[in-house]
Formats: C-alpha cells, sequence, structure tokens
C-alpha cells in the first residue's frame, strides 16, 4: 500500500507540474493580446499624432504663401533642428540663401530682419515634422516592447512609420527643385509632398476609427448599395481634388480670374487646353488649372449632398452623421474657396489661404470615416 500512496503522490505532482509549466508557456502568449485599456492609449496616441499632421499642414500652408520654402537651402535631418544662434549664423544662412535665383531674381536687397521672418517659417515646417518623428517613433517602440499594440495593427503602424520618414525626403526633394534653375518650387514635388501628406493623415484616420470602441456591427436595410461606391469616390474625388489644389498654389493659378460664378466673364473660358501636348495644360496652363479645380468642386458639392440625402434614411444613426457631416464640411469648403478666390488682389490673403488648406485636411478626414463607416455596413453589390 505504501508504494502505491507514494506513487500516486508523485503522479499528483507531476500533474501539478504539467500545470505550472502550461501556465508559465500560456503568460507569454497571453501578454501579446492587448487589452481594450491598450487599443485606447493607442487610439489616442493616433489621434494626437492626427492633429500635429493636420497642423503640419497648415504651417506648410503658412510657409508657401509667405514664400518662406527656399529659406533653408541645406537639409540636415539633425543638426538642421538647431536654429541659428549668434549673428554670425544668422548671416551664414543669409549668405547662403542669397546665392540661389529666388533672392536673386525676387528678394534682391531683402534685410537680414525679413530674411530671418521667412526662415523661422520654413524652420518650424521642418521642425513640426521632426516632431511628429518622433511623436510617432517613441511611442510606437514602447507599445511594441510592453506588447500592447493591438493585434494586426503592427506592420500597419511600421508601414505609417516608413511613409512619415518618404514625406521627409520629398520634402528635401520638392525644396531642392527651387534651389538651381527656379525662382520658386516644382508643382510637381509641391503635389506629391501635399498628397503623400494626405495620405498618411487618411490612414492614421482610418485606424484611428478601426480602432474604435466595438459596436457589433452597422445594419443598413434601406440604403442602396449604391452609396458604398459613392464613398468610394467622394474620397478618391476629394484625394484629386488635393492635388489639383497644389497645381493651383504651385503655378500661383488662384491670383487670376478672380470672379465667381463666371470665370473670364464665362461659364466655360475660351482658351481651355490650349497648349502642347494637350496633358500638359492639366499640370502648367493656369487658367485650365482653376477651371479643372472648379470643376472639381461643383462636382464634389453634388454629390456630397447626393450621398447626404439618400442616407438621411438610413438606419444607422452613426452612417447619417458621417454623410451629414461630411456634407456640411465640404459646403463649409467650397464657400471658403471662393471667398478667397474674390478677395486675392495680387496675392492670397495669408489667414484664407491657409484655412483652405487646412479644412482640405479636416474635409478629407472626414471622407475617410464616411468611408469607413459605409463600408462596414454595405456590401459592394
Amino acid at each position: 500500500m505504501v508504494p502505491s500512496v507514494a506513487k500516486r503522490t508523485q503522479n499528483a505532482k507531476s500533474v501539478a507540474k504539467r500545470a505550472r509549466n502550461a501556465n508559465s508557456v500560456a503568460k507569454p502568449a497571453h501578454r501579446i493580446q492587448s487589452s481594450d485599456h491598450d487599443a485606447r492609449n493607442v487610439r489616442f496616441w493616433l489621434i494626437c499624432v492626427a492633429l500635429l499632421v493636420v497642423l503640419m499642414v497648415a504651417v506648410g500652408g503658412a510657409t508657401r504663401l509667405t514664400d518662406s520654402g527656399l529659406s533653408i537651402t541645406e537639409w540636415k535631418p539633425i543638426l538642421g533642428a538647431i536654429p541659428p544662434l549668434t549673428d554670425a549664423d544668422w548671416q551664414m544662412a543669409f549668405e547662403k540663401y542669397k546665392k540661389i535665383p529666388e533672392y536673386r531674381e525676387v528678394n534682391q536687397g531683402m534685410s537680414l530682419a525679413a530674411f530671418q521672418t521667412i526662415f523661422w517659417w520654413e524652420w518650424a515646417h521642418r521642425f513640426i515634422g521632426r516632431f511628429i518623428g518622433l511623436a510617432f517613433a517613441l511611442p510606437l517602440a514602447w507599445f511594441w516592447f510592453r506588447n500592447a499594440i493591438p493585434r494586426g495593427y503592427g506592420m500597419r503602424l511600421v508601414g505609417l512609420l516608413m511613409l512619415g520618414g518618404l514625406q521627409g525626403f520629398v520634402g528635401w526633394y520638392m525644396v531642392k527643385s527651387g534651389l538651381v534653375d527656379r525662382v520658386d518650387v516644382s508643382q510637381y514635388r509641391l503635389a506629391l509632398h501635399l498628397c503623400l501628406a494626405f495620405m498618411i493623415l487618411g490612414l492614421l484616420v482610418w485606424n484611428i476609427v478601426d480602432l474604435g470602441p466595438g459596436d457589433g456591427g452597422i445594419y443598413l436595410q434601406n440604403v442602396p448599395s449604391f452609396s458604398w461606391w459613392l464613398a468610394v469616390l467622394l474620397a478618391v474625388l476629394l484625394f484629386s481634388q488635393v492635388a489639383l489644389g497644389a497645381f493651383v498654389a504651385g503655378t500661383k493659378a488662384g491670383l487670376f480670374y478672380n470672379t465667381w460664378p463666371l470665370m473670364d466673364g464665362k461659364l466655360i473660358p475660351g482658351g481651355l487646353f490650349t497648349e502642347t501636348p494637350w496633358y500638359t495644360n492639366i499640370t502648367e496652363h493656369p487658367l485650365t488649372i482653376q477651371f479643372n479645380h472648379r470643376v472639381m468642386a461643383y462636382a464634389l458639392f453634388a454629390f456630397v449632398l447626393l450621398q447626404a440625402v439618400t442616407l438621411t434614411s438610413a438606419d444607422d444613426p452613426r452612417v447619417r452623421r458621417s454623410a451629414h457631416v461630411l456634407a456640411g464640411a465640404v459646403i463649409g469648403q467650397v464657400a471658403l474657396g471662393i471667398w478667397t478666390l474674390l478677395v486675392a488682389d495680387g496675392a492670397i490673403p495669408i489667414v484664407l489661404g491657409v484655412a483652405h488648406q487646412t479644412m482640405a485636411a479636416l474635409v478629407f478626414a472626414a471622407a475617410v470615416w464616411h468611408l469607413h463607416r459605409v463600408t462596414r455596413a454595405v456590401s459592394p453589390t
């Protein structure tokens, strides 16, 4: 009997040991499962980064409108964060600026004080870019180390970090185009720079909404499926309008034909698409560029109203709300664009120009939010 009892005791200890081993193996697996608390923290962090990107867009608009973008003629990703600290440093930076075409052909005789004004705008724009990089990379590393990133989001966030690094390079690529043969930057590179910023913002917003509290599904039973396609179309058209706006800014097309609704006295002005080859009109002919920007605004206005009216009877209030917010944002942006156009007299008012560009970022964010809502509610059939 004694050996039997000893054997049973040994078996019991063996089972307990295997249970402890199983628990010790299970713990790391449990740690990679992020909690709701972790998801909320990641979401809050991404909201902060998205707001910084909107700020970056606003300051970028002010930098462009004040013709400050070429005031810093070097790209020093790390040391460039330190501005000139002494009179000698300022004079050295000013001498470098004097060597580029913008100074010789546009700002000849500029004072040091005037140079410092444009320098600070460009420095602030680059500094915010650096700050966004740190504000994204450091928390990402911390969440990664703590295994607090929700499942499926790790590579998404790494991809966003890589896009942010690419944006820094594209920014310098844009500035470099105005340092040798031009007095301003290439409108093509400006469009690339701005579109990449909006792409980053859109991806941030999509992930922010994705990380929102679980809602058990969104149900639409009395809404036509074309609402799905219309939501996609609105997002694509808004992104295209951003690109068209960049070409308006890059060619200064907004300084011409400052009347509305007529353009050069007509709804459809003469002289459209007169350049050869024809496709250069879209990106190089100011009349055609501004006309295209106007027509796209009209199309967006019509489509967003159609979507808002269609979804007024939607079952889910979150879908209705996103459609109505997007419609209100587009209407406000159209009105702001017309106002900016009408008061431009040889120059775009800085406050209105910055507001128009910042509002564009908010409108696009609303379009991404609406697209996320609708694509979670109805199938493209």
